[in-house]
C-alpha cells in the first residue's frame, strides 16, 4: 500500500519528490543551483542534473563508499522512486571521493549476516536467506529500473561494486580504475549478482571464472578489451562530463522507445531468440501506437535534433 501511495504522489507532482531525495536542480539560466535541502539519505547524494537526467552518487567518501546496512536499504528506496518518476529519463551513477567503492562494509554487515536470529539451524538459515534476498534487491532494482543507467567508475571497484555495475546498462571508467571480485578472499561466494550477471556482461566464462576464483584485479585496459566497460577516460572529470552527456543524449529520445528498448534487451538476454521476438511483437502491438513515432519521424524529415522534440512524460 505504501508503494501505491508513493506512485500516486509521484504521478501527481514529481517535484514533490525532489526535496525528499535532497536533489539539487541545475539552473539552466546559469544562475547556479538551488540550495540543497536536508539530505534524506545517509549514503547517497541524488541530484537532478537536468529536467530529465538524475545523478546518483555513492556518498560515503570518508569510508571509501563502503556499503553499510543503510546503503543496501537506501538504494532500493532511491531507484524505486526514480523508476516511478515520469520526469526522469536517464540515470548516472558515480562515487564520491578517491574511489568508486571499496565494496561491502564488513564491520557494519558482519553481525547482521553472521549472527542471524533463530533457535536452530533451520531458522537461522531461513533468516540468512531472507537477508541475502533483501541485499540482492539492492542491485536488481537498478536492472529493473526502466530508465537506462550509466555508471561511471574511478579508482577501485571492489566486491559489491562489481555487483552494482553489473546491473547497470552502460559502464564507463577512468584509466586508473580497477575491478575486483573480492568475495573468495573473505571466505564466501558472491551472492548478490556478480556470478549471475558478469558472465553475460563479459561473455567469456573462462575469464569470469578466473576473476571470481582468484580475486585478482582487472585494470581498465583489460576491462575495456573484454567488454566490461565500453569507454575509458583519462580522469574522473572527463569521464563524468562524458557520462552526463551520454545520459542527456539518451534522455532526448522518446521515453517510450528508450524504456521499451531497455526492457526488451534484458528480456532477450534471458530468453531464446524466438521467445524474445514474440515478446517484442506483443510489446509493440500497443507501443507502436504512440504519437512519439510521428514526432520523431517529422523531426528526422525536418533535420531537427531529437532534443528539439517535445516528447510527453512517461
Amino acid at each position: 500500500m505504501a508503494g501505491i501511495a508513493l506512485r500516486c504522489a509521484l504521478g501527481k507532482r514529481p517535484a514533490s519528490w525532489l526535496p525528499r531525495l535532497g536533489v539539487v536542480r541545475a539552473m539552466s539560466s546559469g544562475a547556479g543551483a538551488e540550495p540543497e535541502p536536508p539530505a534524506a539519505f545517509e549514503t547517497l547524494r541524488v541530484t537532478r542534473v537536468t529536467d530529465t537526467v538524475t545523478h546518483v552518487e555513492l556518498h560515503r567518501p570518508e569510508k571509501r563508499n563502503a556499503m553499510n546496512r543503510a546503503f543496501w536499504r537506501e538504494m532500493v528506496q532511491c531507484f524505486s522512486q526514480i523508476s516511478a518518476d515520469p520526469e526522469c529519463r536517464a540515470v548516472v551513477v558515480s562515487g564520491a571521493g578517491k574511489i568508486f567503492t571499496a565494496g561491502i562494509d564488513l564491520m557494519d554487515i558482519a553481525g547482521h549476516v553472521l549472527q542471524p536470529e533463530g533457535d536452530d539451524t533451520a531458522r537461522k538459515a531461513w533468516n540468512i536467506r531472507k537477508t541475502v534476498c533483501q541485499y540482492q534487491e539492492t542491485f536488481t532494482v537498478i536492472e529493473r529500473c526502466p530508465k537506462p543507467v550509466v555508471v561511471a567508475v574511478h579508482g577501485a571497484c571492489v566486491g559489491g561494486g562489481v555487483d552494482l555495475i553489473s546491473a547497470c546498462d552502460i559502464r564507463l571508467c577512468t584509466q586508473d580504475a580497477w575491478f575486483q571480485v573480492k568475495e573468495v578472499d573473505i571466505g564466501l561466494a558472491a551472492d548478490v549478482g556478480t556470478l549471475q550477471r558478469l558472465p553475460k556482461v563479459i561473455g567469456s566464462r573462462s575469464l569470469v571464472n578466473e576473476l571470481a576464483l582468484t580475486a585478482r584485479k582487472m585494470w581498465s585496459e583489460e576491462a575495456k578489451s573484454c567488454g566490461l566497460v565500453s569507454r575509458v577516460f583519462p580522469d574522473k572529470e572527463t569521464m563524468m562530463s562524458a557520462a552526463l552527456e551520454l545520459a542527456a543524449e539518451i534522455a532526448a529520445r522518446s521515453p517510450v522507445a528508450v524504456q521499451g528498448t531497455k526492457i526488451n534487451l534484458l528480456y532477450s538476454r534471458d530468453h531464446s531468440v524466438q521467445e524474445s521476438l514474440d515478446y517484442i511483437a506483443t510489446w509493440n502491438m500497443s507501443m507502436l501506437q504512440t504519437e512519439d513515432i510521428v514526432k520523431a519521424a517529422q523531426a528526422v524529415l525536418e533535420k531537427r535534433s531529437p532534443k528539439d522534440v517535445p516528447f510527453s512524460k512517461l
